[in-house]
């Protein structure tokens, strides 16, 4: 018999506003303890340096990453010209200057070749892959590792401020996978000045943004206590990019048990094959795929009084 994981079977969201210095997984950590939660998992991960939102989900609503990882997120972040570094930021070692530095019309005119549909190479120390071994385990051994070129959708990429002409600040919206320490790097070599990240804050995830996070501080202040279940978020809240469709008392039984269940026509329009997931008395109950007045269920939450 397998044994059973210890800690509170509590289904939610909490948004943290991460630090600098702290991986992801350690924030994540630190949430589960102070809410003494048996499951939690985040949406997608930020690097140690980098600031901003980080969506800790718990129990059921792990279930709900996806929908937030593959929707479309924002970030904030500063290059810094004349330098580039063997981790495309600022806690890399220089690999080559340049003394040459962009004006602005060269910075715009640059930045097209960033927007829509891109191929980015992951930086050399990231978590992608190779071989079954993490690139930045390669990296760091000393092995000199070709990374593959992977998609990207860059929704836009505008300049915010030049503070000067050492630096730019960037805002980015983005798709799944996107890093942004390439896009300083590659922007710095396509203005032939060399670049990498300064600074880089999330702002916003999905349904998610960092004005509704809660800082790291916080999270150790009221840990174990009841003011930390005050902090959590409703399972519901991952699903905002999805349309809401509302289960009949019969549909809800079927969907619950992983069967097509009946839903009732939705305030916004839901075409057929269109992902979306049904409510029932106010809790979720299945996202799935709607054909004609159904719901076939592809993900269940299984909570407790439901």
């Amino acid at each position: 018999m397998a044994r059973r994981k210890k800690g509170r079977d509590i289904s939610g969201w909490i948004l943290v506003d991460k630090p600098a210095g702290l991986t992801s997984t350690a924030v994540v950590n630190k949430v589960r303890w102070a809410l003494d939660a048996r499951k939690a998992g985040h949406a997608g991960t930020l690097d140690p340096a980098a600031t901003g939102l980080l969506a800790v989900a718990l129990g059921e609503a792990t279930k709900t990453v996806p929908y937030v990882t593959d929707a479309l997120k924002a970030y904030v972040f500063t290059v810094r010209f004349g330098v580039a570094t063997n981790t495309d930021d600022a806690e890399g070692e220089v690999i080559a200057t340049s003394d040459l530095r962009p004006d602005d019309a060269e910075i715009a005119r640059a930045l097209s070749a960033f927007r829509g549909e891109i191929m980015q190479v992951p930086p050399r120390f990231s978590a992608v892959k190779v071989d079954g071994e993490r690139a930045y385990a390669l990296a760091r051994a000393g092995e000199d590792t070709e990374l593959a070129a992977r998609p990207l959708w860059v929704e836009s990429l505008e300049i915010l401020e030049r503070p000067d002409p050492d630096h730019v600040t960037l805002e980015m919206v983005c798709g799944k996978g996107g890093y942004v320490r390439s896009i300083a790097r590659d922007l710095g070599e396509a203005l032939g000045c060399h670049g990498h990240v300064r600074s880089l804050r999330r702002t916003w995830a999905g349904p998610f943004d960092v004005e509704d996070a809660v800082p790291f501080a916080e999270i150790e202040e009221k840990a174990r206590t009841p003011g930390m279940d005050a902090l959590v978020l409703p399972l519901e809240a991952g699903l905002g990019d999805l349309p809401e469709l509302r289960a009949t008392p019969e549909g809800a039984a079927r969907l619950s048990h992983g069967n097509p269940g009946m839903v009732l026509p939705a305030d916004d329009e839901v075409d057929w094959g269109d992902e979306a997931w049904a409510s029932f008395q106010g809790r979720a109950v299945a996202v799935g795929t709607y054909r004609g007045g159904e719901l076939h269920p592809s993900r269940v939450f299984n909570r407790p009084g439901q």
